[in-house]
């Protein structure tokens, strides 16, 4: 009569017992593996070649340009400063990369709990003020300059992910 319970808890106790956290490293691998996959995706669009990530637009300071050292937390900022962006955009191309940066986030608070680092919870920042106006003025360059410069922030966060970056 007592004996199920027992067996129950001995059971689930030797199951827990027996789980081991994902080891950090592969969390980074997976991290580099994703924003290499999103690159891919932002090359296979193909007119955001046409576009430097460097090059100034007018009305689109808000796009967030390369940066050289890069945080966790400035990457996530980042990130989400892009996700708000690609979120906004009618076009089908984008939809998918928004998906991979929410999951890149995700992945990217992973790596800074493993050092300890207090990275908010957010989901995204407000939406920029002057997005809605330079959308209907400009749909078709907002969409280029913010992959452009997304896949150069991606680019510059996987050569920082190999240096171990900071919180």
């Amino acid at each position: 009569m007592y004996w199920r319970p027992l067996c129950q808890f001995l059971w689930l106790w030797s199951y827990l017992f027996h789980v081991q956290a994902v080891p950090i490293q592969k969390v980074q691998d997976d991290t580099k593996t994703l924003i290499k996959t999103i690159v891919t995706r932002i090359n296979d669009i193909s007119h955001t070649q046409s576009v430097s990530a460097k090059q100034r637009v007018t009305g689109l300071d808000f796009i967030p340009g390369l940066h050289p050292i890069l945080s966790l937390s400035k990457m996530d900022q980042t990130l989400a400063i892009y996700q708000q962006i690609l979120t906004s955009l009618p076009s089908r191309n984008v939809m998918q990369i928004s998906n991979d940066l929410e999951n890149l986030r995700d992945l990217l608070h992973l790596l800074a709990s493993s050092k300890s680092c207090p990275l908010p919870q957010t989901r995204g920042p407000q939406k920029p003020e002057s997005l809605d106006g330079v959308l209907e003025a400009s749909l078709y360059s907002t969409e280029v300059v913010a992959l452009s410069r997304l896949q150069g922030s991606l680019q510059d966060m996987l050569r920082q992910l190999d240096l171990s970056p900071s919180c």
